[in-house]
C-alpha cells in the first residue's frame, strides 16, 4: 500500500514538474522572443551598449571621486553649472558631424575619442603635481575640472549617439519588444565593471596607502578605456553582418530621409527643440529626472564622506558599491519588467508610471529620516531610469526626423540635462543655507512640485506619441 502511494505521488509530482516547466518555458519564451531577422541587430546593439555603459560606469563615479579629492566636494554644484556652458561648443561640433558622417560613424568617432581620452587621464592621474598624488585641494586644480567636464560629455555624445542610432534602425514595435533586452546588455556591463571597481577600491582602502589609491584609480580608468575602444569594433561588424533592409527603422521617417535634404546647420537642433512642443516635452522628461537625480546625488556624496572620512579609496569603493547594486536591480527590471510593462500598458501609461514611482521613493526617503534612505532612494531612481524610463523615453524619438533624432537630442542630452543639473545644483546650494529644522519641509515642497509637473508632461507627451504612431506621422517632417 505504501509503495503504491509513493508510486502515485512520484508520478503526480513528475507530471506537475513537467507542467510547471512548460509554463516557465512559455513565459521565458515570451520574454525573449525575437524575430529571426532582428536577432543579429539586437545582439550587436546589446553588445555595443554593454561596452558603452561598462566604460561609463567606471568613469562617471571616478569623476566625482577624483573631483572631490582634487578640487573639493563643495565645488561640485559649480562644476555642474559650468559644464552647461562648456558643452555648447561641443554640441556645435556634434551638429556639424551629423550632416557629414553616417549614423554609426558618429558613434565610432566619439567612442574612439573617449577611449584615448581615458587613457591620457589614467596616465596623468599619477602626476605628482596635477594628479591625485598632490593632496592639496582647491579650485585652482585645473586637471580636476578638466576630468569633470570631459566625463560630463560622455553621456550626451556617446550614450546619446548610441540611442540616436538605435532609434533610427528600429520601429516603435521593435523598440517595445527589444529595447528591454538591449538595456539588459548595458546592465550586465555596468554590474561587471562596477563590481570589479568596488572590489579594486575595497582592496585599496584596506592598504590605507595614498599611493595605492592612485594606482587603483589609474587601473580603473585604463579598464574603462579598453571597454570604450571595443565599441567601434562592434559597430564595424554590425554594419557588415546585418542586412541593410533591417537598418532603416520607422518606415515613414526612412522614406523622408531617402528623399534627401540640404545640410541644416549647427542650430537646427535647437530650432526644432523650440518649434515643436513634442520635442520640448521630451526635454521636460529629461529635465525633471535630472533635477531630482542631481539633488539625490549630492546628498549621496555627503553620506559617502560621512561614512568614509578622508579615505580616498573607501569613498570610491562606496560609490561603486551603490552602482553595482543599481545595475543588478536594473538588470532584473530590464529582463522581466520593461518589455512586459510596455506590452501590457503601452508607452503612454509607462511614461506616467515613472513619476508616480519616483514620488513614492521620495516620500519614503523624506519620511524615513535615515541617512541611508537617501542611498536607497538614489538606487531606486537610477535603476528605474536606466532600465525602464530611459528605453521608454528613447522610443519617443522614433517617429521623428533625423535632425530631431540626432541634433535636437544632442541639445536635450547635453545642454538640456546640464540646465537641469544646474537647477538641481542651485537647489543644493540653497539647501545648504537652510537650517536642518526646515530640511524636510523644503525638500518635500520642492519634490512635490517637480513630480507633479513631470506627471503632466508625461501625460501630454504620451498622448501625442500614440497619435503620431497611429496615423503614421513623422514629427518635424
Amino acid at each position: 500500500m505504501v509503495q503504491k502511494t509513493l508510486y502515485f505521488l512520484r508520478r503526480y509530482l513528475r507530471k506537475g514538474a513537467v507542467r510547471i516547466g512548460m509554463q516557465m518555458r512559455k513565459i521565458f519564451h515570451g520574454f525573449f522572443e525575437v524575430e529571426p531577422q532582428e536577432r543579429a541587430k539586437l545582439f550587436f546593439l546589446a553588445l555595443a551598449f554593454f561596452f558603452i555603459i561598462a566604460g561609463y560606469t567606471i568613469a562617471r563615479d571616478l569623476k566625482d571621486a577624483m573631483f572631490m579629492n582634487i578640487v573639493g566636494r563643495e565645488y561640485i554644484p559649480y562644476a555642474k553649472t559650468l559644464s552647461m556652458f562648456i558643452l555648447v561648443p561641443a554640441i556645435f561640433i556634434y551638429s556639424l558631424l551629423v550632416d557629414r558622417v553616417r549614423r554609426y560613424q558618429l558613434l565610432t568617432i566619439y567612442s574612439t575619442f573617449y577611449g584615448f581620452a581615458y587613457l591620457l587621464m589614467a596616465y596623468y592621474i599619477g602626476h605628482p603635481t596635477i594628479g591625485l598624488l598632490n593632496k592639496a585641494l582647491g579650485p585652482d586644480r585645473l586637471f580636476g575640472w578638466l576630468i569633470y567636464f570631459l566625463v560630463e560629455g560622455y553621456s550626451p555624445f556617446v550614450v546619446g549617439s548610441f540611442w540616436a542610432f538605435a532609434n533610427s534602425v528600429n520601429d516603435p514595435e521593435a523598440a517595445k519588444k527589444n529595447y528591454g533586452l538591449v538595456v539588459s546588455g548595458s546592465k550586465i556591463g555596468g554590474a561587471l565593471s562596477a563590481g570589479a571597481a568596488w572590489w579594486l577600491f575595497s582592496w585599496a582602502s584596506v592598504q590605507n596607502s595614498h599611493v595605492v589609491a592612485v594606482y587603483a584609480h589609474q587601473i580603473a580608468l585604463f579598464i574603462a578605456a579598453l571597454f570604450v575602444l571595443c565599441i567601434p569594433i562592434v559597430l564595424y561588424y554590425c554594419m557588415r553582418l546585418v542586412p541593410g533592409e533591417y537598418l532603416h527603422g520607422y518606415e515613414a521617417a526612412y522614406r523622408i530621409e531617402k528623399q534627401g535634404k540640404e545640410k541644416t546647420g549647427i542650430l537646427e537642433g535647437l530650432i526644432l527643440l523650440l518649434r515643436y512642443p513634442y520635442v520640448m516635452g521630451i526635454f521636460g522628461m529629461v529635465y525633471f529626472y535630472e533635477v531630482i537625480s542631481t539633488v539625490l546625488s549630492y546628498l549621496r556624496l555627503g553620506v559617502a564622506e560621512d561614512l568614509c572620512g578622508g579615505n580616498v579609496s573607501a569613498k570610491t569603493a562606496f560609490l561603486f558599491k551603490i552602482y553595482f547594486i543599481t545595475h543588478l536591480i536594473g538588470l532584473m527590471i530590464a529582463l522581466f519588467g520593461t518589455r512586459t510593462l510596455q506590452s501590457l500598458l503601452g508607452t503612454r501609461a509607462c511614461l506616467l508610471l515613472v513619476p508616480l514611482m519616483t514620488g513614492g521613493f521620495l516620500f519614503f526617503m523624506l519620511s524615513s529620516g535615515d541617512s541611508y534612505a537617501v542611498v536607497y532612494a538614489f538606487i531606486a531612481l537610477k535603476a528605474i531610469n536606466y532600465a525602464f524610463s530611459w528605453p521608454v523615453r528613447e522610443t519617443l524619438y522614433i517617429p521623428t526626423i533625423k535632425d530631431i533624432k540626432f541634433k535636437s537630442k544632442s541639445w536635450i542630452d547635453a545642454f538640456g540635462s546640464k540646465v537641469a543639473r544646474t537647477s538641481g545644483s542651485a537647489v543644493n546650494v540653497g539647501m545648504t543655507h537652510i537650517g536642518s529644522h526646515y530640511f524636510m519641509a523644503a525638500h518635500s515642497f520642492f519634490f512635490a512640485g517637480i513630480v507633479s509637473l513631470w506627471f503632466l508632461a508625461a501625460f501630454l507627451l504620451g498622448r501625442r506619441f500614440e497619435r503620431a504612431v497611429k496615423h503614421n506621422e513623422v514629427i518635424g517632417a
